[in-house]
């Protein structure tokens, strides 16, 4: 079983030994929230552990939490789901572990999107099965096409995988567009780590739509917690015990005061997600407009998460190369969209999760470089 290198990495390790030699970098590569973490959070896990809520919980997570985020989606979709069908993980990689290996106990495929985040094949081939990969187009915002979409369906398909808002693109499903891909008929696995990071219309849930769905969420990116590790599954009741059984052997359960870091920051840190959904959003319309004006935006421009795709086709084929390239050369670390299958080739991942003196010194950068370029 082959495990491809994790790019955006290779480009982020890069970036910090050209730091560590005394060049200046401008960091538009990583996908992290560069806001410190909401102190509401902070002081509930340090009460924690000066309360002594150090010790194993149960497999699944604590019971408080799990409600408090069943809670969530009902205040948040209009859904009702029971705490007994959420799972509390160390992120959201360990839930798509879980839910790929449930799936998939018994070998089949995983309908992906191309271009899709980095790690999907990766954790599909880990768990036994085989990412089947359909081809989205810029033009669509690189989102599925139904009628497309059932063509790729096969009798060995377990799952159809979605993300919304996007990593790479940021683009966002339509409620019209989620409902079409539930209507399938398939059991369909939502990636709903971005929501929170919406500009233009609100969340919704693919629960909002069916019960023959898997949904995969974390604290990371909403709430600037990276660090903390802290994620959560929702699935269908008949799933749980086996998902129980996993968790029990692999990862026996989260730390136990993260969970309270979870707790606080469902119920006391709207306030700083809005600031920073704000700040986010002011990047965002930067960044396209220095985009259009070199020429390289998408033709539909992203509405969720932190990142934008830049169409450099008209420079190279080979995203790779040229992306360190533009490392070494102007110093500005971005992400090559081969990273994201090959249907991004092409293109460069940029992320505005920077402060907007940081892209704009990024921007000025990467177009002095193209217009040398085209000079040469």
């Amino acid at each position: 079983m082959e495990i491809k290198p994790f790019m955006v990495m290779e480009v982020l390790e890069k970036a910090k030994q050209m730091e560590a030699r005394g060049e200046n970098i401008i960091h538009l590569e990583i996908g992290e929230p560069d806001f410190n973490t909401p102190e509401p959070v902070k002081e509930a896990v340090i009460k924690a552990i000066k309360d002594g809520d150090t010790q194993y919980t149960h497999s699944l997570g604590k019971w408080d939490l799990r409600e408090d985020i069943a809670h969530y989606y009902d205040q948040n979709y209009g859904v009702n789901i029971s705490p007994e069908q959420v799972i509390i993980t160390s992120g959201a990689s360990p839930a798509m572990l879980i839910a790929f290996s449930t799936l998939l106990v018994e070998g089949g495929e995983i309908v992906i999107s191309n271009p899709h985040y980095a790690c999907y094949p990766n954790f599909i081939r880990f768990s036994g099965g085989t990412p089947r990969e359909v081809s989205v187009k810029e033009e669509d915002g690189f989102k599925y096409r139904p009628e497309e979409l059932i063509k790729q369906l096969t009798p060995t398909t377990k799952a159809v995988l979605i993300n919304s808002p996007c990593n790479p693109t940021g683009n966002v499903f339509s409620p019209e567009e989620l409902k079409k891909i539930a209507d399938i008929g398939c059991c369909i696995i939502s990636d709903e780590v971005y929501h929170g990071l919406n500009y233009e219309s609100r969340d919704h849930s693919i629960l909002e739509f069916t019960d023959r769905a898997i949904v995969i969420n974390s604290f990371s990116k909403k709430y600037a917690m990276t660090g903390w590790r802290l994620g959560y599954l929702i699935a269908p009741p008949e799933y749980i015990r086996y998902m129980q059984v996993l968790q029990q052997n692999i990862f026996i359960s989260v730390t136990s005061f993260v969970q309270e870091a979870g707790r606080a920051a469902l119920k006391y840190c709207q306030k700083e997600v809005e600031e920073m959904t704000k700040v986010y959003n002011q990047r965002r319309l930067y960044l396209l407009t220095r985009l259009k004006a070199m020429g390289i935006a998408a033709k539909v421009p992203p509405t969720g998460a932190f990142y934008a795709l830049a169409n450099i086709s008209k420079y190279t084929t080979d995203s790779y190369t040229f992306s360190f390239e533009i490392l070494k050369k102007a110093k500005v670390a971005l992400t090559p969209g081969i990273d994201f299958g090959s249907n991004g080739e092409g293109y460069l991942r940029i992320s505005y999760a920077n402060s907007l003196e940081n892209i704009a010194e990024g921007m000025n950068r990467l177009e002095n470089y193209l217009n040398d370029r085209i000079q040469i």
